[in-house]
């Protein structure tokens, strides 16, 4: 068995011992938490904490944030599933029937996680742009951003490969997207 052969077979395993451990309420949380919509409110409230910390600057934090959501998702969505074609657990005929599927399945392939790219990328970025300015920030958004990706593989969609992996990319895009705004801010309001 080859070396990717052996981490496809410990995620599979790892995903099929996740998604067993479900029941009645969480599957109503589980799959509220992966609605892309539900988080609205919380989107505002992070506008409003933007405006309330940067003023006039809004949007730049705003546009910063689209660029990273944009590269993020068409990186994950365009720039991995289409080159992996790794079948998500419920489309996988292999071990279909031993998943949980909470919801829809998605599209064919799931590697990676667009809802961990994401969510990370945001979290990363505003997590650095509230660290000293909100104390905890930086913590509550990670537990969001792991809340919302954990959901996928409960709700029986992606491996925890695809979530980590995911995860990384949001990360790395989330610190380079800072970086840039931070560059930009100096340039334009020092």
């Amino acid at each position: 068995m080859s070396l990717i052969d052996s981490i496809k077979d410990i995620d599979t395993k790892l995903f099929l011992f996740l998604n067993s451990k479900h029941n009645s309420f969480f599957d109503f949380i589980m799959f509220w938490a992966s609605d892309k919509l539900i988080w609205i409110p919380l989107y505002l409230l992070f506008a409003f904490l933007v405006y309330k910390h940067f003023g006039k600057r809004i949007w730049l934090v705003i546009l910063a944030a689209l660029v990273l959501i944009l590269l993020s998702d068409q990186l994950s969505n365009h720039g991995f599933k289409n080159t992996f074609l790794r079948y998500r657990p419920c489309h996988n005929l292999t071990i279909q029937d031993k998943v949980h599927l909470n919801g829809d399945c998605g599209g064919t392939y799931g590697f990676v996680s667009s809802h961990a790219a994401n969510t990370f990328a945001l979290a990363i970025f505003l997590g650095m742009l509230f660290y000293k300015r909100i104390k905890y920030f930086a913590i509550a958004i990670f537990i969001w951003a792991f809340f919302v990706s954990y959901s996928r593989i409960y709700n029986g969609v992606h491996y925890p490969a695809d979530i980590a992996v995911g995860a990384i990319i949001g990360m790395g895009i989330g610190i380079m997207i800072y970086k840039l705004f931070s560059f930009v801010e100096k340039k334009i309001f020092v």
